[in-house]
């Protein structure tokens, strides 16, 4: 049996085209990030169908269908400097910002790049004496974001 091939902490990259306009297509890593979650979620619509058109007895057939997908990434962290104008300037702005999230050691074929439209919809500052400023910051893709294949 092989070994799996796993992930590093630094190849899973959330990063943001902050400044659209005066930097097109430039990405930057938020800085103090150390644990972050993408979740995908299939929002699923539920359908009871006959079982038997003949016998009504039949328990009905429960069907599904995906009506939506919708996928967010949620980041815990420091509050470092380098990042917080960027990050409070993208909350007040309520605008939509590119984003993507990176599977850096993704194999050659499969989805390395999850990129769109991006809306930051929670940021969340806290301090506990003896410790750094922490973060909290979720965003949602505005859509359901381009996949990129690895070459």
């Amino acid at each position: 049996m092989a070994k799996p091939v796993t992930e590093k902490f630094e190849e899973l990259v959330l990063d943001v085209e902050f400044d659209p306009v005066g930097n097109p297509g430039v990405y930057t890593r938020i800085c103090g990030l150390l644990d972050a979650t993408v979740t995908r979620t299939a929002n699923v619509d539920t359908s009871e169908v006959p079982g038997d058109c003949d016998d009504e007895s039949v328990p009905v057939s429960v069907e599904k269908q995906v009506r939506s997908l919708d996928v967010g990434v949620s980041a815990t962290g420091s509050w470092a400097q380098q990042s917080q104008g960027k990050l409070k300037n993208w909350f007040y702005s309520g605008a939509s910002l590119n984003a993507r999230v990176r599977d850096t050691n993704a194999a050659s074929g499969d989805t390395e790049v999850e990129s769109g439209p991006a809306l930051l919809t929670t940021l969340t500052n806290s301090r506990t004496k003896g410790q750094v400023v922490s973060a909290e910051v979720e965003l949602q893709f505005n859509g359901t974001p381009t996949r990129t294949a690895k070459a």
